[in-house]
């Protein structure tokens, strides 16, 4: 059974979704806050605009874009992946055991405070599970290059 369990799973790069929607953006740039680009002090984050003769509040022409519900995403691709998985953080093995049903819909994600002993681990039994890893080699090449 070892050698034909083998065979059946095969590479990371071969396991695919077992649905793959179109994701359709609305939007592709980000919504930024008024004026963010003139002071340096302001962050680019999103705030709502409460000034009392804001032209930007007030919505007249020119100005930039408001969040608005109707640019939200489609909720079946909303957390979607490029790749058509959606994410799944992980901590341990006990962890991925959990995906074991769910392997054609969700991808593992190790925790970033995983250990390499750990993360070496995780990736050897997600392969035996047909689990696919999004980050599975990241410490490991850290390590392996000193």
């Amino acid at each position: 059974l070892g050698g034909w369990s083998r065979m059946a799973v095969g590479s990371r790069s071969k396991l695919r979704p077992a649905v793959r929607p179109k994701i359709v953006k609305k939007k592709s740039n980000k919504f930024v806050r008024f004026h963010a680009d003139l002071f340096k002090r302001m962050a680019q984050s999103w705030r709502k605009p409460h000034g009392m003769d804001g032209r930007f509040r007030r919505h007249f022409k020119g100005t930039p874009k408001h969040v608005k519900i109707g640019y939200g995403s489609n909720k079946k691709t909303r957390f979607l992946m490029p790749d058509g998985f959606l994410k799944f953080r992980v901590s341990n093995v006990a962890e991925l055991e959990l995906l074991l049903m769910h392997n054609k819909k969700y991808a593992a994600e190790i925790a970033q405070n995983v250990s390499t002993r750990k993360r070496k681990a995780i990736v050897e039994r997600a392969e035996q599970l047909g689990i696919k890893v999004t980050n599975g080699d990241a410490k490991l090449r850290a390590e392996e290059s000193e």
